[in-house]
């Protein structure tokens, strides 16, 4: 069992020297809730801890191990040729670090000096066509009857995980289209017996990502963590309310 603790390592301190590691999850968490980011970052009382989807995590792995047949090959996956994508599996030396596949928890990353923040990010995949253009690619997983689309209001984090590593690969020297792809895989729920298995329909959902917004956001989040000030309570976050109403019980 896993014990809360206030965290002590990577925590900013405004003025310091040595850059400040920044995870593309946590841009995400800023973007969600400034005060949620500034209390985590700055003060090292982090949102609790979620328990982790093991079946997603297998379904990501199982990809990535059918993908990097073809990889080792330098042939494209059916998905590839019945979406019409000309492009294979890139085989890069560094695409196990960038995929965080040695465990050494950094993935890709990027020194941004203005801000001296040291960006990174898990990439799941990365498929490349004759003119060398890198394409980001990410697994998702799900279960449902309805049509899969990106339009889902909580889904738009999804695009946004995807433009932060448009962006940090742009940064390392790399050409990245602002094309980028979704394999996404969705379990049936219409057989008639579980047998002791799920089947997956695959499907692949284009997106044209634009990154423009990372480098002001990286400014943003440099002065909110420059700042004595702790931000004001969103109101439409689900923690934030949850603490008040925690501090007004107990007064």
């Amino acid at each position: 069992m896993n014990h809360y603790r206030q965290r002590e390592t990577n925590l900013y301190q405004p003025g310091q020297k040595r850059p400040f590691w920044l995870s593309r999850s946590k841009i995400d968490l800023f973007l969600e809730c400034p005060r949620c980011f500034y209390l985590d970052r700055r003060l090292g009382l982090g949102r609790p801890g979620m328990p982790s989807f093991s079946l997603n995590s297998a379904v990501d792995q199982l990809l990535k191990n059918e993908f990097d047949l073809l990889r080792q090959e330098g042939k494209p996956h059916q998905l590839m040729e019945k979406y019409r994508i000309e492009a294979i599996p890139l085989n890069h030396p560094d695409l196990p670090l960038w995929r965080d596949d040695v465990h050494r928890w950094e993935g890709a990353h990027v020194h941004h000096q203005p801000t001296n923040f040291e960006i990174s990010g898990i990439v799941d995949d990365i498929w490349t066509d004759r003119k060398n253009n890198f394409y980001i690619v990410d697994y998702k997983s799900t279960s449902t009857t309805a049509e899969i689309s990106l339009e889902d209001e909580y889904k738009q984090g999804y695009k946004k995980q995807i433009e932060v590593y448009q962006w940090i690969f742009r940064k390392m020297g790399f050409s990245v289209a602002n094309t980028a792809y979704f394999v996404y895989a969705n379990a049936s729920k219409n057989r008639p017996r579980f047998d002791g298995r799920l089947e997956f329909e695959v499907q692949i959902i284009t997106y044209e990502g634009n990154d423009a917004w990372v480098e002001p956001t990286l400014w943003e989040i440099k002065k909110c963590l420059d700042s004595p000030k702790v931000p004001a309570a969103d109101p439409d976050c689900e923690y934030c309310r949850y603490r008040q109403l925690i501090s007004r019980k107990l007064k």
